[in-house]
């Protein structure tokens, strides 16, 4: 499957090279949105921490008294090509099937910010600014030309080599560059010519679902459990839980945004019975789909939080550089 990505993803990196050779020549143009835009994407397929880097910066921002929205694709769900809005800031207008799983998870993060989602980003911005929204995090908007960046934030992790949508110069056009990597040193002088700061992952602990209640590590720590998850790179997940502690039972690994049909919860349950599992563990991604449902019913079901750990000095550079740009927020 690896070789296979591997030879599709040649095709969309000629692709990306072709449309920013368009765009750098002005041949296409790029549309303005009615306030600053701060991008956060990457140059790998899928699983860079993008949601929860997009959930740090709108925190960031409110705190310094921003009104942000979240500028998404909305991938996966209904309202992808006619688009909608999430929530208003005042409330959630929609579910995870409207807006896709990963929109949801910020809106329950954060119901004072506003979500929009849909395929023309550009009117996405324009309905956010009729709302008063001040500034636009832009959800995987590396690649997304077609709309005029302030800032292009970008994740970078070293480690995950071949499946690339754009070559290693493409790092060139970020204003700030993000680094996964154990190996700081070296990498830094890598990338001397940008801003570049590192960060991890961490957990934010766990929760049981339905009850939005977290619930000590420990009393996970020599439980039977077993833990499924539907996301990109899902050994991420696993290594986490590892590191909080909990070693599960049986691990099973679902396609990214998998919704979770009948069939995959009889799966899971299946595999709680034959390994005599006291419970079951899922990322915060899979929770949203499965809340309304609860089908663990004769199983304690419980969802793992994650969040960033950034550099300190990341925060006072990523807000003076927004503060310099031609339209300031404030």
């Amino acid at each position: 499957m690896k070789t296979v990505l591997l030879l599709l993803s040649f095709p969309y990196r000629f692709g990306a090279q072709l449309k920013n050779w368009l765009y750098n020549r002005k041949i296409l143009t790029a549309k303005n949105a009615p306030f600053p835009i701060v991008s956060v994407g990457n140059i790998a397929f899928g699983g860079s921490e993008k949601t929860p880097l997009v959930i740090e910066l709108l925190a960031l921002l409110r705190e310094k008294g921003y009104r942000p929205a979240m500028i998404a694709r909305g991938y996966k769900g209904r309202w992808g090509k006619k688009g909608g809005i999430l929530s208003d800031g005042k409330s959630i207008l929609g579910t995870w099937e409207d807006s896709g799983d990963e929109s949801f998870l910020v809106a329950q993060n954060f119901p004072q910010v506003g979500i929009f989602v849909g395929k023309d980003r550009w009117e996405s911005c324009q309905r956010a600014d009729r709302l008063g929204f001040d500034v636009g995090v832009l959800d995987d908007g590396f690649q997304h030309l077609r709309l005029h960046r302030d800032l292009d934030i970008v994740l970078y992790n070293p480690e995950k080599k071949g499946l690339l949508r754009e070559p290693l110069s493409s790092l060139k056009r970020a204003n700030i560059l993000l680094i996964k990597s154990r190996d700081k040193i070296k990498k830094k002088k890598s990338f001397s010519e940008k801003t570049t700061f590192f960060y991890s992952v961490q957990s934010r602990g766990f929760y049981q679902l339905g009850e939005r209640k977290e619930v000590k590590a420990e009393s996970l720590k020599g439980k039977k459990v077993i833990a499924f998850c539907g996301i990109a790179r899902p050994e991420r997940f696993l290594s986490l839980l590892r590191r909080e502690g909990t070693v599960p039972l049986s691990f099973l690994a679902f396609p990214d945004h998998h919704p979770f049909p009948p069939s995959s919860i009889e799966k899971i349950l299946d595999s709680c019975k034959r390994s005599g599992a006291e419970a079951v563990i899922m990322t915060e991604k899979d929770a949203v789909k499965l809340v309304s449902r609860l089908p663990f019913k004769s199983y304690p079901a419980f969802y793992l939080k994650i969040g960033l750990k950034l550099e300190e000095r990341f925060s006072t550079h990523f807000l003076s550089l927004l503060q310099e740009k031609d339209h300031p927020v404030r």
